[in-house]
């Protein structure tokens, strides 16, 4: 035994024991409530089965079992709306103005809404007005014109009452935002000699926050890495406004030259020593990368000065984006 359990083969020797199979039961489970007694023996006496009795288990009802929805249809992607092109949605138009048109006049027909008034224009006023217009042509004249600015005055107020507040139109734009990022989130990564001029700066982060883009500006001596992402119709106003809007070789003096002296650095200023402008002819935008990423690396848009390049790697590890740096460092 001690060979054996050294061995560790002492827990095979009752295995057989497993396989042997056990003498079928004296009633099977599902006819105990079918047949009195405890065996088969007296199957052949119909006066010891219960099919017939009162006691029975069977019965003239169908069991049907509850219809489960597969769980596969859940996945299945909704369907897409079908999109109409521009004669068929006026043509939609049309059709649906002129039911609205003849539903109106049923209803004018039988009584039930008064028939409105003749539209009165300069240019048909004789033949609606007829002898009132040749008797006074002037008071005739006078009603079409203040019939004229009442239709003016009545179509302009219900613009206006049409129209969206301010707080409206900044919820209906975070809405739609919120939409594009929900569809998928795609990021630019964008590199930039200098950033010396202020108004770049202003112009790359406040654009951000219009377009609800989130992402990190590194300022950095020797090149400046800018990194954004969000929705795809914001991204592709932001792509616009840094390859093409923005005249990166503008330089502009500072509106504040007392705070630009306190704390910015000498390279971020848009002066030198002497007082004069820097010169960005050479200073330009490049698009390092352009895709659709799997989420947000980003909680917000923000910028960072760096000194060196531990500091912008440091920077950009929290998001797991060094790799863009080293790419920023190999473009020329």
């Amino acid at each position: 035994m001690p060979c054996t359990r050294k061995a560790g083969i002492d827990e095979d020797i009752d295995v057989e024991k497993n396989f042997v199979v056990e003498a079928p039961p004296d009633i099977e489970w599902w006819d105990e409530g079918l047949v009195n007694g405890d065996n088969y023996d007296d199957i052949d006496d119909q006066k010891t089965l219960k099919i017939d009795t009162e006691d029975t288990i069977i019965t003239s009802y169908i069991q049907h079992p509850v219809a489960i929805e597969p769980p596969q249809d859940q996945h299945i992607p909704a369907p897409k709306p079908m999109y109409l092109t521009s004669n068929e949605q006026a043509k939609l138009r049309r059709q649906r103005r002129m039911a609205d048109l003849k539903e109106e006049q049923a209803k004018i027909r039988l009584g039930l809404i008064p028939a409105p008034p003749p539209k009165i224009k300069k240019g048909n006023l004789m033949r609606v007005l007829g002898e009132e217009a040749v008797k006074d042509p002037t008071a005739v004249e006078a009603r079409v014109n203040r019939e004229i600015a009442d239709r003016h005055a009545k179509h302009m107020e219900t613009n206006e009452e049409r129209k969206l507040t301010k707080d409206q139109r900044h919820e209906k734009l975070a809405r739609n935002q919120e939409k594009d990022v929900a569809k998928g989130v795609h990021m630019l990564a964008f590199k930039v000699n200098s950033l010396a001029n202020g108004q770049h700066r202003f112009k790359v982060s406040k654009n951000a926050e219009q377009y609800n883009l989130k992402g990190l500006v590194i300022m950095h001596p020797k090149q400046n890495l800018i990194l954004v992402e969000g929705g795809e119709h914001s991204i592709k106003q932001y792509k616009k406004l840094m390859l093409n809007r923005i005249d990166w070789t503008e330089n502009v003096p500072p509106r504040d030259r007392g705070a630009q002296s306190d704390g910015t650095r000498d390279w971020l200023k848009a002066e030198d020593e002497k007082g004069d402008l820097k010169d960005l002819a050479l200073n330009k935008c490049q698009l390092l990368f352009e895709g659709e990423v799997k989420s947000q690396a980003f909680h917000a848009f923000k910028s960072r000065v760096c000194e060196t390049d531990a500091e912008a790697r440091q920077a950009l590890s929290r998001a797991k984006l060094e790799s863009f740096w080293n790419m920023a460092k190999s473009t020329t």
